[in-house]
């Protein structure tokens, strides 16, 4: 099966390619379209996040700290760090009496290339509340406290907390937990791999979660409308996750994850979408994303329109002159 191609232009010539491996699929495991290979085993990384939230409401800890749609929102994101993330997950910490230096995420600089920059030319101070992971963190330390799980050692794998989180991703990607593979995240908790197939069942529940049971009905509901209600969250400022569910109308949940995967779930359609970059390379990411998109006629004029920079973005030299693209050259195989 042929590969899904991302060309990268720069004046009249392909300059560089990359693979990338998508399947669409429903909540049954059937494949409704791919490009690459199907098979493909990678980590999840950041985007088994919304996933992960899951364990906080099935765990009771939402209702026990009364968790507004803004905090639930930050469990699921890559933050960017800025003012008004740092804020919300500053209230969740106050919540459950806990402090930044209980959060095990590392102290890294913004994951936006602008937003870092600001960091740097103003000198701010960076703490944990920085990390992009720390509204994730911030979730597992809910549910030890709601749980009377110590709290010093929720990122080792051995923990209860983890083995629950393992549990939810096992049963929302419909593979056994001793098929998924463990290993660290770069936040320091662990990281789930599994075929993207698996990765696209689980995005399929999420946002179409009718055949779940009750909780779990309910807590991809309240995660779905969570993320839509305040996709500003996901990402930040121009981030892609941002604009993509804030541009659709609560039609979709969109999350990135480290190496170039991205996971959607569609609402109502019982479809969700696994992209990988096999080279880990994110400028790819995005124009594969609204290829695909666009394929499966799940964007409108206007949606497109509002998104339009990610379809074929513009790479410019160091004085701002517009010199390629970087443009989706795949057609999907439909099933």
């Amino acid at each position: 099966m042929s590969n899904a191609i991302v060309n990268v232009t720069r004046g009249n010539i392909v300059e560089s390619k990359h693979n990338v491996s998508i399947v669409v699929a429903n909540s049954s495991g059937e494949i409704i379209a791919s490009a690459g290979d199907e098979n493909l085993i990678t980590y999840m990384r950041s985007a088994a996040k919304p996933l992960q939230a899951l364990n906080v409401i099935l765990s009771k800890a939402y209702e026990k700290y009364n968790f507004t749609d803004e905090q639930l929102a930050i469990m699921c994101a890559s933050h960017y760090g800025e003012e008004m993330h740092r804020k919300v997950i500053s209230e969740i910490l106050e919540k459950i009496e806990c402090t930044k230096n209980d959060l095990l995420c590392g102290s890294p600089l913004s994951i936006s290339e602008d937003y870092m920059k600001e960091q740097l030319l103003n000198h701010h101070k960076i703490d944990q509340l920085n990390s992009d992971c720390s509204g994730k963190h911030s979730g597992f330390l809910s549910v030890c406290k709601t749980k009377g799980y110590p709290i010093e050692t929720y990122n080792q794998p051995d923990h209860p907390m983890q083995k629950e989180v393992l549990q939810v991703i096992s049963s929302m990607c419909d593979i056994k937990p001793e098929n998924i593979f463990i290993g660290t995240d770069g936040c320091g908790v662990p990281v789930h791999g599994m075929p993207i197939k698996n990765m696209s069942i689980g995005y399929a529940k999420l946002a179409t979660p009718d055949k779940l049971d009750e909780n779990y009905k309910f807590a991809c509901n309240k995660i779905f409308d969570a993320m839509n209600a305040h996709p500003e969250m996901i990402a930040g400022t121009n981030g892609f996750c941002t604009e993509l569910i804030k541009n659709t109308n609560g039609r979709l949940c969109g999350k990135l994850g480290a190496e170039g995967i991205y996971c959607i779930g569609i609402k109502d359609k019982d479809m969700g979408i696994t992209f990988k970059v096999e080279d880990g390379n994110f400028r790819a990411l995005y124009p594969a994303v609204m290829s695909t998109l666009i394929q499966l006629d799940l964007l409108r004029d206007s949606e497109i329109k509002s998104l339009d920079r990610f379809v074929k973005p513009v790479i410019y030299s160091n004085t701002k002159l517009p010199i390629g693209n970087i443009i989706a050259d795949f057609k999907l195989n439909f099933k």
